[in-house]
């Protein structure tokens, strides 16, 4: 009988301690409080050879789709650039101040078949190389009738460069440890092009170009830091 309740006591303290450690660790803070982010002067209207294109409308998504972003993501971004060229990015910044997993719903994978697009060529991982380093992204095409849309994406927590699925998972626990609720940023450009090759290589040469108008803090909360 002694040894059944010593038992019960180890089971008892093992659960207190563990309770008490979820507690402690239960993040407190916000790192969206201590770090203040606007989008719209932290992108400039003019870098390179890329300026905003004040002619093009912004696209319209749909009244469930716009509730889904407003209740996800505490700013955002959306923007048509043109070059001397005559060429054109859209540029596609959602932010969150407290990360969690509706960033989900704003994955090109999600939201372009939600406005009616279908996924013609499947998402996949690639590497874009910058003056900075190495930047993970994703890549996929959607079209819509006759419009083809070669789209290029890559997400942040925090400071972490990452991608959906076990990477932010464990992104977001890094920061849970230290106490930490972190922010989230998916940042998409893509252009209307059926050549799917030249369009890459536009996209790169313009977030290229966007990355170099940026000053190191700017640049960083806008890929995450790269690996040294």
């Amino acid at each position: 009988m002694k040894l059944i309740s010593f038992k019960h006591l180890v089971i008892g303290v093992c659960m207190f301690a563990a309770a008490g450690m979820a507690l402690a660790l239960k993040p407190t803070a916000q790192l969206a409080d201590s770090e203040q982010i606007n989008l719209e002067t932290l992108i400039p209207a003019r870098f390179g050879d890329w300026n905003i294109d004040e002619t093009i409308a912004t696209l319209l998504v749909t009244p469930e789709l716009q509730k889904v972003i407003e209740e996800t993501y505490s700013q955002t971004l959306s923007r048509t650039y043109v070059n001397g060229a005559g060429k054109r990015i859209m540029l596609s910044v959602a932010y969150g101040g407290s990360h969690g997993e509706g960033m989900q719903t704003h994955r090109p994978e999600v939201c372009y078949p939600a406005q009616g697009f279908q996924v013609v060529k499947d998402t996949q991982p690639d590497v874009l190389s910058t003056q900075y380093g190495e930047l993970p992204i994703k890549r996929l095409v959607a079209a819509q009738g006759a419009r083809n849309e070669p789209i290029t994406y890559w997400v942040v927590v925090g400071d972490q460069q990452t991608q959906f699925g076990l990477r932010m998972k464990l992104a977001q626990m890094r920061y849970t440890l230290t106490g930490v609720i972190p922010d989230g940023m998916l940042i998409r450009v893509s252009s209307i092009d059926r050549d799917e090759q030249g369009a890459y290589e536009d996209q790169t040469d313009f977030i290229r170009a966007m990355l170099a108008s940026l000053r190191d803090t700017e640049r960083g909360r806008l890929t995450g830091k790269f690996d040294s």
